[in-house]
């Protein structure tokens, strides 16, 4: 299936929203318009239609639009990534068993006794007063 969904690249920090509604609402309806605020420099937009997603693509890559040449080009699928993870869940994957993932003990009790004393039993000696 064709994606929809269409990815504008090197916008640059001047990308508004309205204007890249303006220049590919003429390829055919808009479902939505996203504008990466942080970092700037990237859009999607999503079609109702994907036939009219790579109209826009054939037409508009390498187009000025906000005053810099932009690239465009259908997104890539979401689901077809590898590892890709549809909730928002933070931590590991869950099919991933590392030992970078693991928690290791808490510590107990601070500094051990031994690790003090052979940090403060410094002896100078001095030669030749």
């Amino acid at each position: 299936m064709a994606s929809s969904r269409v990815y504008v690249g090197d916008l640059g920090s001047g990308g508004s929203k309205p204007e890249l509604e303006r220049e590919f609402e003429r390829y055919g309806p808009l479902k939505s318009v996203w504008v990466a605020r942080n970092p700037p420099g990237f859009a999607f937009i999503e079609f109702e239609d994907p036939r009219d997603a790579e109209d826009a693509v054939r037409d508009m890559d390498g187009r000025y639009v906000c005053g810099v040449r932009i690239r465009v080009e259908l997104a890539k699928n979401s689901s077809s990534r590898p590892g890709y993870r549809s909730n928002t869940r933070r931590g590991p994957p869950p099919n991933v068993v590392s030992s970078r993932y693991r928690r290791s003990p808490p510590r107990r009790g601070g500094r051990s006794k031994h690790l003090l004393e052979s940090a403060t039993a410094i002896r100078l000696v001095y030669d030749h007063l």
